[in-house]
């Protein structure tokens, strides 16, 4: 083992990705599938499967404590494919970079799925200034439309 590189906190296998400090995503749950990709490579695009999609099963992961799977199901329920998180990526040349792509990708849904939902609204009350300046604006507004119209009295300025 390379002493430059510390040892993984969680036991058993190396971890893919880490999600958040804590808690990290094990290589054993994501299924890949490579194809041929369109767009850019030449004739390399006919040769090689660049196309990279990566599959987590979101439904059944063991990585994900409950109440954040839940959250996460509730939040990501519609891109969901029986039961699995699909992440697509072809937009380099090579596979290896559409790998990271797919991998950063899946890590930036997945936070989002499991944040905290933000605090709720505290409802408050406009201004007694702003609500003075509304009525006065709209006051200002009517008397010069009311011009318009060859009634009310003349506009002040």
């Amino acid at each position: 083992m390379d002493p430059a590189i510390p040892p993984s906190p969680i036991p058993g296998p190396e971890p893919a990705f880490w999600l958040i400090p804590g808690l990290a995503i094990p290589a054993a749950e994501l299924r890949w599938r490579f194809s041929r990709s369109s767009g850019p490579g030449g004739q390399n695009v006919n040769r090689t499967d660049s196309r990279v999609e990566l599959l987590f099963p979101l439904t059944s992961s063991t990585a994900l404590p409950e109440p954040l799977r839940q959250r996460a199901l509730r939040r990501l329920g519609g891109r969901l494919v029986e039961g699995q998180l699909v992440v697509v990526a072809q937009e380099h040349r090579s596979q290896w970079r559409n790998r990271q792509a797919a991998l950063e990708r899946l890590a930036a849904l997945l936070r989002e799925g499991i944040a905290p939902p933000p605090p709720p609204r505290r409802p408050t009350r406009p201004s007694r200034g702003s609500v003075e300046r509304r009525l006065a604006a709209k006051k200002r507004r009517s008397a010069l439309k009311g011009q318009r119209r060859g009634q009310g009295p003349p506009l002040e300025e």
